[in-house]
């Protein structure tokens, strides 16, 4: 017997825990729907969508690395660079050379891709707040 079939029978699954991971999977099932639907209806992908996202959204800075963005978004390197390679071929994001280590590569986002990311990323905090998730003191535009 494995031990997770072990723990479930012996009781240490509840049904209170079963119903609690169930609705958290269906919450967050209804949530990425809704973002397959907005994404798409502004003419990029979800995962473009995410790939904006994360390139503004790494702490502390405006723009991301491949290897940082990867990271995000749980995807191997090569197939991140090949989704930089689309972006970029849609005028959503530039790369740049470091301006300290000409050897780094930082992906930046266009006023293109900034002004997709924003008006998505207000439609995606809306959602988040009715699904209770985040913090109303949040704001999109990060002022």
């Amino acid at each position: 017997m494995n031990q997770r079939k072990g723990r479930a029978q012996s009781g240490l699954i509840t049904k209170q825990d079963l119903e609690s991971m169930s609705n958290f999977r269906y919450q967050l099932r209804k949530f990425l729907r809704y973002s397959e639907e907005v994404t798409h209806a502004a003419g990029i992908t979800p995962l473009q969508y995410q790939l904006l996202l994360h390139v503004r959204g790494v702490p502390g800075k405006t723009w991301a690395t491949v290897g940082e963005l990867a990271e995000r978004l749980q995807a191997a390197p090569n197939g991140t660079a090949a989704l930089v390679n689309r972006c970029e071929a849609a005028g959503l994001v530039v790369r740049k050379s470091g301006e300290t280590d000409r050897r780094l590569v930082e992906v930046h986002l266009t006023s293109k891709g900034e002004r997709c990311l924003l008006s998505l990323a207000a439609l995606h905090l809306a959602e988040y707040r009715a699904f209770g998730w985040l913090a109303s003191s949040i704001d999109v535009q990060g002022q």
